[in-house]
């Protein structure tokens, strides 16, 4: 087996951690894969790593690794996601600060994490992903997200005007500060800070949330995951900023984008004896009577 290691940044708390990886996966004769970014500060302090394979894009990725682990939070595992696309190499994210909703194995909890995936008792979860289309080519080859699809308005106070249809129907025109589109995944992001729905990550849907509306009696609602939405800003303002999880791009005045399901799916590794309703009562401090 070959695992990944991927970041977004070294510091010096993650050391303590990261040796308890290093030695688990070299006293298992595992061969490691880094990405070449952060394959030289890493060696300072772990000289172990001389010899590890290095990555720096998709494709060299997938020929190096079989499996890999996220370390950092949240952020980190959507940055994993774009190496890993269609592969389906499994993905385990541990978190370095507080629990994640992806990166949901809690640091202190490491060795625990490493002797199941060593034992190989873990299941694997698929998770959906939507994907976009535009004339303009927005965001070329990774325009793909596991998260959410937003619409923003960009440097001004007024709102934006963002007309949807869904299949051949027309739902709305949403006055608002935007409008989030986003995965059963997503669901735990930036559409459940917008008022959005928890969806459990197994559901074959997509969540519409406005951003800020105008009519308070816009809400989020919930279609069936195999229908084409189009979305396409009515605005006197000439660009609106476009994201896909935590990448953005400008977009003109009456640009049209068709969102869907991406044809791939993302694999994350689940251990036994943890859940997605474990990691939202631990996230939401959900039974917990702060009377007390």
């Amino acid at each position: 087996m070959r695992i990944g290691l991927v970041f977004s940044n070294i510091k010096p708390s993650y050391f303590p951690h990261l040796e308890l990886v290093l030695d688990a996966f070299q006293s298992n004769g595992i061969a490691l894969a880094v990405e070449q970014e952060f394959h030289r500060p890493l060696l300072a302090q772990f000289p172990q790593l001389t010899d590890c394979a290095v990555f720096n894009d998709a494709d060299s990725f997938k020929t190096q690794v079989d499996l890999v682990l996220s370390l950092g939070g949240d952020g980190t595992f959507l940055k994993t996601v774009l190496f890993v696309k269609d592969s389906e190499i499994p993905i385990l994210g541990i978190n370095m600060g507080r629990l994640g909703f992806l990166a949901n194995v809690n640091k202190e909890k490491i060795s625990e994490a490493l002797e199941n995936l060593l034992q190989k008792n873990y299941s694997l979860n698929a998770r959906t992903l939507l994907q976009m289309e535009s004339k303009s080519g927005f965001f070329g080859t990774n325009n793909f997200a596991l998260n959410e699809l937003a619409i923003h308005k960009k440097d001004s106070a007024s709102m934006i005007s963002v007309e949807v249809h869904v299949g051949e129907e027309y739902l709305n025109n949403y006055w608002a500060d935007g409008l989030i589109i986003s995965t059963p995944t997503g669901s735990t992001g930036y559409s459940l800070s917008c008022g959005g729905p928890i969806v459990s990550p197994e559901a074959p849907i997509f969540v519409i949330t406005p951003i800020a509306p105008h009519n308070l009696n816009v809400r989020p609602i919930i279609i069936q995951d195999n229908l084409e939405i189009r979305v396409r800003v009515n605005d006197r303002n000439y660009t609106h900023l476009l994201t896909l999880d935590s990448r953005s791009e400008q977009i003109e005045q009456a640009a049209e984008i068709v969102i869907r399901k991406a044809p791939f799916t993302v694999q994350t590794i689940q251990f036994n004896n943890f859940s997605f309703f474990d990691t939202i009562r631990d996230k939401l401090l959900w039974g917990l009577d702060r009377r007390n």
